[in-house]
C-alpha cells in the first residue's frame, strides 16, 4: 500500500479542514507516492523516534504533534527539529502529523480520553461546524456513578498515568458531569462552566485561571503528555482498521520532555 493511501485514511477520520488556522497538519517530510514498509506512531517526532522507525524497518512516522510548526531557514542540525528532519530525509522516512484536526474530529483525542475514563453520553461542547462537519475542541460526558472530588482526581491520575494533578479547592459536592480538552485546553474553561460540568480536565492551564471558581467547577490539570499520549493508540487503530495488512506499531521512545522530580 502506498503512503498516500494511509494518509487519505487518516484524513477521512480527521479532515485537514478541521485544523486550527495556526496549525500545520498533514505531510511534514518525505514522499507520499511510495510503498509503506511499516508505520511507527508517536505523540511527538524527535530524532530518536525517527531512528527507532528506521531500526524497526518503518518508512513512515505518524504523529499527533507536528514536527514542523514554523518554517526552517537552514538544516544544520543545530536544533532538535532540524536533527529529526535530517534523519527523516537521510533515511527516506515520511513524516505525517494529525494534530488539531484530530483534536476537533468526531471520535478524536478527547473522545479517547472519555473512553479511557469510562464516561457515558459523550458529546461535544462549545461545538462548531466546519466544512459541514459537526466538531469541537472539547467533549463532555458523565461518570457511571458520581464520585467524591478526591476520588475523581485519583481516577484521572491513575487513568492518564499522571504523577500529580494541579487542582483548585476540592468540590464539596460529587462529580458527575465531566468536560475534557486534552493538551493546552484552558481556553475552554468558561465553556465547560456554561455547560454545567462538575469538573474540567485538561493538560495545561495558566495560573490566574484557577482563581474565582471555588465550588463552581473542579479543575484538574494533569500535564500535556498525560492527556494526549493515548493519541498514539487512536492513530494506530485508525490505520489498522482502514489499511489492513499495513504493519503499524506504537513507538517505544519516550518523548515527554517534562520530568517530575
Amino acid at each position: 500500500m502506498r503512503i498516500k493511501e494511509i494518509v487519505s485514511a487518516l484524513e477521512r477520520s480527521a479532515p485537514l479542514a478541521l485544523q486550527e488556522s495556526w496549525d500545520n497538519c498533514g505531510l511534514q517530510v518525505g514522499q507520499l507516492d511510495v510503498e509503506a514498509r511499516g508505520v511507527l506512531v508517536s505523540l511527538d517526532v524527535t530524532e530518536q523516534v525517527v531512528v527507532e522507525a528506521v531500526s524497526r524497518g518503518c518508512n513512515v512516522v505518524v504523529s499527533h504533534h507536528p514536527l514542523l510548526f514554523h518554517g526552517l531557514k537552514r538544516l544544520t542540525g543545530a536544533s532538535d527539529v532540524e536533527r529529526a528532519v535530517i534523519q527523516a530525509v537521510k533515511h527516506d522516512v515520511t513524516v505525517v502529523s494529525m494534530h488539531t484536526n484530530l483534536d476537533n474530529a468526531p471520535g478524536g483525542v478527547n473522545w479517547k480520553i472519555a473512553e479511557k475514563l469510562g464516561l457515558c453520553d459523550v458529546d461535544f461542547f462549545a461545538r462548531k461546524n466546519v466544512a459541514g462537519i459537526d466538531c469541537g475542541s472539547g467533549v463532555v460526558g458523565t461518570l457511571p456513578q458520581p464520585l467524591e472530588a478526591s476520588d475523581f482526581v485519583a481516577l484521572v491520575k491513575q487513568t492518564l498515568e499522571a504523577r500529580c494533578a494541579h487542582c483548585n479547592d476540592l468540590l464539596k459536592r460529587p462529580v458527575r458531569k465531566v468536560a475534557i480538552c486534552g493538551g493546552a485546553g484552558d481556553f475552554l474553561l468558561s465553556d465547560a462552566i456554561r455547560e454545567g460540568a462538575d469538573a474540567f480536565i485538561t493538560g495545561e492551564m495558566h495560573y490566574h485561571q484557577y482563581f474565582g471558581h471555588e465550588q463552581e467547577i473542579q479543575i484538574c490539570v494533569v500535564g500535556h503528555w498525560e492527556t494526549e499520549h493515548f493519541t498514539s493508540e487512536l492513530l494506530r487503530d485508525i490505520i489498522r482498521r482502514e489499511c489492513p495488512g499495513v504493519v503499524c506499531e506504537l513507538a517505544d521512545t519516550q518523548t515527554n520532555p517534562v520530568k517530575a522530580i
